[in-house]
């Protein structure tokens, strides 16, 4: 099977995407849109040596910017695509910097395999993985349990985008077909015995609609054909998810397209809880001693809200990766 790995990433220290962005900024509505969500930590160099060692069948890294290109970055590399936005996107939608907009999209990246892995430039393999770690039997291996959208505290961006998400999902879905199809996906003996319980209980309480999945920070398996499912069921809407330059409370995001292959019973039943970590740089202690241990598959690192110290905790997960990660990749000049 092919499968090729998606990653998008941007320069939020070039001072030519900083003045294109000023040029665009409005008032965000919350953290999503802050600086602090376009850092760089230098850390890419080692997410391409991870590929290499960890997932050496994987066919094509699409690597998606605005054009931005890393200095250390081997444009010759066989298994390399460089993917601007102006390939694929619509030219209305340019410039953008939303995620959602972006992501929304991929699957128009040209030469895309069917099966794909989504990644942010934050989330990183620890270890070796194997392709059954993303795909069985041809379908996506996800996390398919019920997890309720919880609405508490500040309600951000996510949290909308989440619940826009859901509508999608309980628009063209009828819950109680979709649990006598697929029970057993929905709870399974690969998940935790509270998560089953969990979603027995929506189940039973609320037995007409979803009330969410879980969102994991995570890499996510793709069927290319299931955003396209997608994108011909809610058309208007991810039409404006796309013309939004920046994140907006009416936005859906690529969660949307998990959900519908939960919802659709399109994928193979996986506890994530096994191989994935998201930790925050506040605890830099802990996220460091899982890369050197290894203790994960995957790992992501997930930006503090509130201003850190960058060089001082960049340092440290350097000093991290060399030590799984020492040697140049032939991703690397």
């Amino acid at each position: 099977m092919d499968i090729d790995f998606v990653v998008l990433w941007v320069d939020g220290s070039d001072p030519a995407w900083q003045a294109e962005k000023a040029k665009y900024q409005g008032k965000a509505l919350d953290d999503s849109n802050s600086a602090n969500r376009f850092r760089d930590w230098g850390l890419l160099p080692y997410w391409f040596r991870a590929v290499e060692r960890f997932a050496p069948w994987v066919r094509k890294i699409h690597f998606v910017t605005c054009g931005q290109v890393p200095e250390f970055l081997n444009t010759e590399h066989p298994k390399l695509h460089l993917v601007k936005h102006s390939d694929f996107m619509p030219p209305e939608a340019l410039p953008t910097f939303s995620s959602h907009a972006i992501e929304m999209n991929i699957h128009r990246i040209s030469g895309l395999a069917e099966h794909f892995v989504y990644f942010n430039d934050d989330m990183f393999l620890i270890r070796a993985v194997k392709q059954e770690n993303f795909f069985r039997d041809g379908l996506p291996c996800t996390y398919g349990g019920e997890y309720p959208i919880e609405l508490v505290g500040n309600i951000g961006i996510w949290q909308h985008a989440a619940v826009n998400n859901l509508g999608v999902i309980n628009a063209h879905f009828d819950k109680k077909t979709q649990v006598a199809k697929f029970g057993n996906k929905y709870r399974n003996k690969a998940y935790r015995w509270q998560d089953n319980v969990r979603t027995l209980a929506a189940e039973k309480l609320f037995p007409n609609y979803f009330t969410g999945f879980k969102n994991l920070h995570a890499p996510a398996a793709y069927l290319k054909s299931t955003f396209e499912e997608v994108w011909n069921a809610e058309p208007e809407l991810l039409r404006r998810t796309t013309e939004h330059r920046f994140r907006s409370a009416e936005d859906v995001n690529q969660w949307v397209c998990l959900w519908w292959q939960i919802a659709s019973g399109q994928f193979a039943a996986f506890n994530t809880d096994n191989v994935v970590s998201c930790v925050d740089e506040s605890t830099i202690d802990e996220l460091c001693h899982i890369i050197r241990a290894q203790s994960h598959d995957m790992l992501c690192i997930n930006d503090p809200e509130k201003m850190v110290d960058v060089p001082k905790l960049a340092a440290l997960l350097h000093d991290a990766f060399e030590t799984i990660l020492p040697k140049k990749s032939a991703f690397e000049l």
